[in-house]
């Protein structure tokens, strides 16, 4: 490894605008597997370098992982004792830096690969999103934009389940039994920043009804956008209803900077 490596990583992060933690041994006292200066990335599914493994490196992880999950955006350092806390024989001690990098972005998870999905997902691609794109059926994912993870699931309320706190999501299936399950499931989690359903003024009060006979109460409905969209932009067409979905979008987390 090149000590320039750890560059190369942030660069190609920064391009997929992919979140992360840069994690830099700052001193070192007795016997260290690695001495100060070197350095590792995480991100939420992946490790780029290395610190010097073992269960100094899981501990470290699993602390970046938490922060990226918590969207923290202040250093933080952490001193280890490499022969009780780290679980190793070293003997030594060190600390780590933790530097969050690359400014969290809102995630946004589109249920739904239809020709509206499509418009939207080409569309949201071009922000400053984090895009999760996710359908039942094989062979959907025909255009996938840089950048847009793709989720081909039997079950997609499980992209509901495992989703971050503060997501943003968009519901489009080509099921109303499936639209109707997503909802419910985005609403009673509670903590969503943004719940949309494409559909019309009489698919909203259907789903209020059905979803009221689930035990979700008159302020968890109220969270739900459908029909999504900003409602000055009109039209029928898969591109102006994306555009009226993203501007809406745009709006919500523009309001939380």
């Amino acid at each position: 490894m090149h000590f320039d490596d750890w560059l190369e990583v942030l660069t190609d992060l920064r391009k997929k605008r992919e979140p992360c933690v840069l994690l830099t041994l700052l001193d070192e006292k007795g016997s260290v597997p690695r001495s100060g200066g070197t350095k590792m990335v995480v991100t939420r599914d992946g490790c780029f370098l290395t610190i010097g493994g073992g269960n100094l490196e899981h501990q470290c992880v699993q602390i970046a992982r938490e922060m990226l999950t918590n969207r923290e955006t202040r250093p933080r350092c952490e001193p280890f004792q490499l022969g009780a806390r780290a679980g190793q024989c070293c003997g030594g001690m060190t600390t780590v830096l933790f530097e969050p990098l690359l400014r969290p972005q809102p995630e946004v998870i589109v249920f739904g690969a239809g020709h509206v999905g499509q418009a939207l997902v080409s569309l949201l691609a071009t922000l400053p999103l984090c895009i999760t794109w996710v359908d039942e059926r094989e062979g959907q994912f025909s255009h996938i934009p840089a950048g847009v993870a793709t989720r081909q699931m039997e079950e997609p309320v499980d992209e509901v389940t495992q989703s971050a706190a503060g997501s943003y999501y968009v519901v489009m299936t080509h099921s109303h039994p499936r639209d109707l399950e997503l909802t419910e499931a985005i609403l009673k989690r509670g903590d969503a920043k943004y719940v949309g359903l494409i559909g019309s003024q009489t698919k909203r009060q259907r789903f209020d009804y059905r979803l009221a006979g689930k035990g979700l109460s008159e302020a968890q409905l109220a969270q739900l956008r459908c029909p999504v969209g900003l409602p000055d932009v009109k039209g029928k067409l898969p591109a102006e209803i994306a555009v009226a979905i993203a501007g809406e979008i745009i709006a919500v987390y523009q309001g939380d900077a």
